[in-house]
């Protein structure tokens, strides 16, 4: 998954989480309207809400199983090429090096 589309995934996420969260405010907010019309939009509105979470909870389940594979493929890499990863780890750490001293 390319950089941008991670930014916009986790962006959107923020809003969902922000759009689930002033619902239930408004929620509250009007809990004591009554009349037909308003029980019937508050059970949609909480129906709405819990789709939300289910699937707010299924994406950051997603992204946190996405984490473990990308962890697991570099652990793997490290221990199959241990002198590579030391070669690499020292070309980074020689790069921050530079940029740091640039300052």
């Amino acid at each position: 998954m390319s950089e941008a589309t991670t930014a916009a995934r986790q962006q959107m996420l923020s809003d969902l989480k922000a759009v689930v969260a002033d619902s239930e405010e408004l929620l509250n907010a009007t809990a004591g309207a009554a009349g037909e019309r308003a029980t019937a939009a508050r059970a949609r509105v909480e129906e709405s809400l819990r789709a939300a979470k289910g699937k707010i909870e299924e994406i950051d389940a997603e992204m946190l199983d996405r984490v473990k594979e990308a962890a697991k493929a570099a652990d793997e890499y490290v221990h199959e090429h241990p002198w590579g990863a030391v070669g690499i780890a020292a070309a980074a750490g020689l790069l921050v090096g530079v940029l740091i001293a640039r300052r």
